[in-house]
């Protein structure tokens, strides 16, 4: 299926008939406010529906040096889980690039588990790649959304079970849910964000394009500790439980690009 069908079909699922996260509920009349909580427990059907045990969404950072991965949520919410931290590090550079450019979905299998491949190798439209995280099988989606946001959703198991044409709709579906994380302002979530600082995104930016806090200290000419603390104090404005959060959340409401 070509980017526009996705998204055609995304639209479809998006619109005020239907779920915001494109979870099929055809009965609804309303249109209900979108919330991360929300939007976790949309995924979780999506991965049931495909039999996967983990899953995680994760826009893409806007750095063309150093973009990466960055975990908006996963299975483990609002804790991490291990294997995002491998996705979100060196492992999804190569993701990053594929997603920024295309919408073929992409798998990996763990070799060391007989028979892991065959539940992807008959997906006519997808292709392999070197595993997000190791020991996993998954599937990663890319998706798009308005203001030229992308990124990522990733299903991991060792017993997923797709079709081409289930492949398809699941990937609609999540094109829709990225759509509405995106969408969700300070308002829908936890109330009015507080002001952030000049320098309070200064470093939730350099944060975003992979920096440590003593590399975002030496570029911005502060004290680790003053960098720290600029972090510190975004993350409690942006109503995050860690500056990851609080990047993904500053991504998503495009308050660094």
């Amino acid at each position: 299926m070509k980017h526009a069908q996705i998204r055609e079909a995304a639209a479809a699922l998006f619109n005020d008939q239907r779920n915001p996260f494109g979870a099929f509920s055809l009965g609804s009349e309303t249109h209900h406010a979108a919330t991360i909580p929300d939007a976790v427990r949309r995924c979780r059907w999506i991965a049931v529906d495909i039999n996967a045990s983990a899953f995680g969404l994760y826009f893409v950072s806007p750095s063309p040096e150093r973009a990466r991965l960055v975990a908006c949520f996963d299975s483990d919410y609002p804790s991490t889980a291990v294997a995002t931290k491998f996705i979100s590090g060196a492992s999804g550079e190569d993701m990053v690039r594929h997603s920024s450019i295309s919408t073929t979905p992409r798998w990996w299998a763990d070799d060391g588990v007989p028979g892991s491949r065959q539940a992807f190798q008959p997906l006519a439209w997808a292709e392999p790649t070197a595993p997000l995280a190791p020991g996993t099988n998954g599937i990663a989606l890319p998706v798009h959304a308005d203001r030229g946001q992308c990124g990522l959703v990733v299903f991991l198991g060792s017993e997923i079970t797709l079709s081409d044409e289930m492949l398809c709709e699941i990937h609609a579906r999540c094109f829709a849910l990225f759509a509405a994380v995106a969408r969700i302002r300070p308002g829908d979530n936890t109330g009015r964000t507080r002001s952030i600082s000049k320098r309070e995104l200064e470093c939730l930016k350099l944060t975003a394009n992979g920096n440590t806090s003593e590399e975002i200290a030496k570029l911005l000419k502060l004290s680790v500790h003053t960098a720290n603390q600029y972090l510190t104090q975004s993350t409690q404005k942006l109503n995050a439980t860690n500056r990851n959060q609080a990047v993904a959340k500053a991504l998503r409401l495009g308050l660094i690009e």
